[in-house]
């Protein structure tokens, strides 16, 4: 009788756990070490998967050079730089040009719909969080789309 109500306790804790806890998430949490994980990655412009929550996608790139002007309909980016830096640039509704520039531990979110394109002069690495859904070359396809991002 003793195992009996042993085995039941369990199984209402169980219950409780398949109640509270949707089954996709994990038991345990990791920790990402960016160095680490940028030391993985040698092409710029090639982005890679470092985590994903709530239907957006944590990912890491390396920029250097110019990239393609190019915009997200549906999505917002947000780039936050964590070595080196980098130049938004970006059209206005008139289409006239403009620029930020986005140094080390600050970063910028472009709106969907904004024409932009990041240009780096030096190496930088960045931190894109952005939904699932979005191609790093927004509507533009070219030879640096990347349609199935890597795990890193």
């Amino acid at each position: 009788m003793l195992r009996l109500r042993q085995l039941f306790r369990d199984s209402r804790i169980e219950m409780f756990r398949i109640q509270v806890r949707p089954p996709h998430i994990q038991l345990r949490m990791q920790k990402i070490n960016i160095a680490e994980k940028f030391a993985r990655i040698s092409e710029p412009w090639k982005p890679r998967i470092a985590a994903e929550l709530n239907g957006q996608m944590v990912k890491l790139g390396k920029f250097q050079g110019e990239f393609v002007w190019h915009h997200h309909e549906h999505e917002d980016e947000l780039f936050l730089v964590v070595k080196g830096r980098f130049r938004m640039e970006y059209r206005d509704q008139t289409l006239h040009e403009h620029h930020e520039w986005i140094n080390e531990g600050e970063f910028i979110v472009v709106p969907r719909g904004v024409e932009h394109r990041p240009v780096a002069e030096q190496e930088c690495w960045v931190v894109l969080f952005e939904p699932a859904s979005t191609l790093n070359t927004g509507n533009v396809v070219n030879e640096r789309t990347v349609p199935e991002l890597e795990h890193v």
